[in-house]
């Protein structure tokens, strides 16, 4: 199994291959980064047939312009994402927008909402995947199994003091969903929604 972390090497060996136009390195970026598109794209969209669409548009996008990734801007995965998350949102204005002009209930301030609501949380989940196992597995203690810090520390097998350093971290890391992309991430995926 491929390594979750990608290192630079590998996204610029990567890309080369892509632009030469290897089919076998589309099925490797694939197997890598599938379950990480589709989830972000369900997520945003709260539908499998549109996260499945996204999923076959941003793998087709990766295909055709393999230039447009560029490893001094930061790892495949944090592009890829925001290729991702830039998709999925303006597919879910343009389907939200549809509904408004068909005479559906709400407004386009609802719709403004429903977007950044969406789109923090496709963010979130994507820091979440990315963040460093130990934090990871801190606060998927701490929320998902109701795990105070002490507890947390027993059940990591670390002092108190590294279990709350990890909680703080992991939290510190999530809030910044709210207001901008993931650390790393490259630009288009900082600060707001498009």
């Amino acid at each position: 199994m491929a390594k979750r972390d990608a290192p630079p090497r590998w996204d610029r060996r990567m890309q080369q291959r892509l632009a030469r136009g290897e089919a076998a390195a589309l099925g490797e970026l694939y197997d890598r980064f599938a379950s990480l598109v589709h989830g972000l794209a369900h997520r945003v969209l709260g539908d499998e047939r549109a996260a499945d669409r996204i999923t076959r548009e941003v793998f087709a996008h990766v295909w055709e312009n393999p230039d447009a990734y560029d490893p001094k801007q930061g790892p495949m995965r944090s592009w890829v994402a925001a290729l991702t998350h830039r998709l999925a949102v303006q597919r879910l204005r343009a389907t939200e927008t549809a509904a408004l002009a068909r005479g559906g209930g709400g407004t386009t301030e609802e719709l403004e909402r429903k977007v950044r609501s969406a789109s923090v949380a496709a963010r979130a989940d994507y820091i979440v995947t990315s963040m460093p196992a130990p934090l990871r597995a801190a606060l998927e203690l701490a929320y998902f199994q109701r795990r105070d810090y002490r507890q947390a520390a027993a059940d990591l097998g670390v002092t108190e003091d590294e279990a709350r350093r990890r909680l703080r971290l992991g939290l510190q890391l999530l809030s910044t969903a709210h207001d901008t992309g993931p650390a790393g991430a490259p630009p288009e995926y900082r600060g707001g929604v498009r």
